[in-house]
């Protein structure tokens, strides 16, 4: 009875603290799943390194300065962007434009990408159409929407828009095809309804591909949105770029150049919010 209670608490207890079989030290656990651990002091410390020998290379002159200006003068750009107030005016444009296109482009994308994985009349329809028009450079396109749409605020949209639309519907539909398909022939066994297959097991498989697909989009609808600004804009991230490069002033362009990085991250890091959120059920 006390060997048979002894063998009852360690089957309950944590599989990382049981003995050996050998009764010498407790087998180290190697259930991880090749889960990255988080080293959140590693990315920061990289960039502080890299401007600091930046910095260094434009003070000792290894770096020229008409080439490469110092990390210094391009903040001091970036300050007097924020004292003029034109910062918010070209980063509003440029915002408004961005997220105006690639929200439209990207829910047509996973419209257009569910109906292609779910239907295959869509698929024999649609799927030759996306192949040959994904690979056209969108930008060559611009021109074609200034004449279509003028050389306002549509034609931006537009242009994010349409670059936009085709990594989304690739990515979607690639994403229903890599589901598990022993999930949803157990779930046509039990008689669960299609829509139901559709909402809760689908969706759920596809949407890490779907997801991956955001990160690929925005990285395109930032440089769609940066060539039609410099193509037609008063304002915009784009315009103020194009403006810096005209005049030789390299330290606005490496300012500019920052606050599209800094536009990268932080939706990288929104995005990367999404995926722990919606795919908690993977860990």
């Amino acid at each position: 009875m006390r060997r048979a209670r002894r063998n009852w608490s360690w089957s309950m207890a944590d599989p990382r603290d049981r003995p050996s079989a050998t009764g010498g030290k407790p087998v180290p656990f190697r259930g991880g799943g090749f889960r990255p651990r988080p080293m959140r002091i590693v990315a920061p410390l990289a960039f502080v390194v890299l401007i600091a020998l930046w910095e260094w290379g434009s003070a000792t002159g290894v770096i020229s300065q008409l080439v490469l200006p110092a990390p210094s003068e391009a903040f001091e750009a970036f300050r007097q962007l924020i004292e003029t107030g034109l910062l918010w005016k070209h980063l509003g444009a440029s915002l408004q434009r961005i997220v105006i296109g690639w929200s439209a482009g990207t829910l047509m994308g996973v419209t257009v990408g569910l109906m292609i994985g779910l239907f295959s009349l869509a698929r024999a329809g649609l799927s030759p159409f996306v192949s040959a028009l994904f690979a056209i450079p969108k930008i060559a396109l611009l021109p074609l929407f200034v004449i279509w749409f003028g050389i306002g605020e549509e034609s931006k949209v537009a242009t994010i828009g349409f670059g936009t639309f085709f990594p989304t519907v690739i990515a979607t539909y690639g994403g229903v095809d890599n589901v598990d398909r022993t999930l949803v022939r157990m779930a046509q066994s039990f008689g669960l309804p299609w829509r139901s297959i559709v909402r809760k097991i689908i969706i759920p498989g596809a949407l890490p591909a779907i997801l991956s697909g955001f990160r690929i989009s925005i990285s395109i609808a930032i440089v769609l949105m940066v060539a039609a600004e410099m193509i037609a804009a008063e304002f915009g991230i784009g315009a103020y770029i194009l403006l810096a490069g005209s005049l030789m002033a390299t330290d606005q362009l490496i300012a500019g150049v920052a606050i599209l990085s800094a536009m990268g991250l932080t939706v990288a890091w929104l995005i990367g919010r999404a995926e722990r959120y919606f795919l908690r059920w993977r860990t």
